[in-house]
């Protein structure tokens, strides 16, 4: 079997700046494919180098709780980063963007600035995005409205989804898929184990988050560690479990769910399994 995480940040300050181990592992756990999104224009470089050299795909965006150390300026360094990466086949979204309302003293005014400006520049160039939702689902539903994403044939993935049913159903009807990931593992989260198990099987993507949003079983370890892509797959029997599911029928669901929310890793996969002699069929 072979997986997609849609979300990791192997950039981050736990992994030592080396994630080859990392991705050593997460291959032979199965997890061939990763998404690393950026946050701020300072770790843009890191995530491009850091796709290219492992092989693996990224996102350029300002991430919500980063808006505070840039300014409006900073948006036209961000629109010539994202122009530049047009043309890379490893670039397949803008993110990560979005609106947190969870963590207190982030500016609202500025959070939503920016959401809406990537918002219309990922239109202008036909880009999917990846969204940080974090108590702050009907906003980001109204900035989608607003523009007319729906419209746009566009679509992306909300990232660790946690709202209501009806939400969900909402950004599914904007063209989204939704990312579940180790805070479904934890027994206690009844609504975000809910929406896993209920949900058309097209609306699932598996992320790690990692080095965050540890499962359970990370997060009762006596030494704390990093969550990793290695993990997605035992993230993945959760999944499985909830709705019964084989683990074979997991991993081809999603993947094909996470290929059809990021039309340019579907072909960069493609173009991967070329040079290396393998076909994206393995992946299927």
């Amino acid at each position: 079997m072979n997986w997609i995480d849609t979300h990791a940040h192997l950039d981050a300050a736990e992994f030592g700046g080396d994630p080859s181990q990392m991705l050593a592992q997460a291959y032979a756990a199965g997890v061939h494919s990763v998404v690393i999104p950026a946050v701020e224009p300072g770790n843009f470089a890191a995530v491009r180098d850091l796709a290219h050299a492992s092989g693996q795909v990224y996102a350029l965006g300002v991430h919500p709780l980063y808006v505070e150390r840039v300014n409006e300026a900073d948006f036209s360094q961000l629109r010539r980063a994202v122009l530049q990466a047009r043309d890379d086949p490893q670039c397949v979204a803008l993110g990560e963007i979005g609106l947190d309302f969870f963590v207190q003293g982030v500016n609202r005014d500025r959070q939503l600035w920016w959401y809406e400006q990537q918002l219309r520049l990922a239109r202008e160039l036909g880009l999917p995005v990846l969204l940080h939702v974090r108590k702050s689902q009907d906003a980001l539903l109204a900035g989608l409205r607003k523009l007319g994403w729906a419209q746009t044939g566009i679509g992306g993935i909300a990232h660790a989804f946690n709202g209501s049913r009806q939400q969900a159903d909402a950004f599914i009807a904007q063209g989204f898929r939704l990312g579940f990931g180790g805070a479904m593992t934890f027994e206690r989260a009844l609504n975000i184990r809910r929406l896993a198990a209920q949900l058309p099987d097209s609306s699932l993507v598996l992320e790690t988050d990692a080095p965050d949003m540890r499962p359970e079983w990370l997060a009762r370890a006596e030494q704390l560690q990093p969550n990793m892509p290695a993990e997605l797959p035992r993230i993945a029997q959760t999944l499985a479990t909830l709705r019964g599911w084989t683990p074979g029928q997991t991993a081809s669901i999603t993947t094909a769910n996470a290929l059809a929310a990021l039309p340019r890793l579907a072909s960069w996969l493609e173009m991967r399994g070329a040079a290396k002699g393998k076909v994206l069929r393995t992946l299927l």
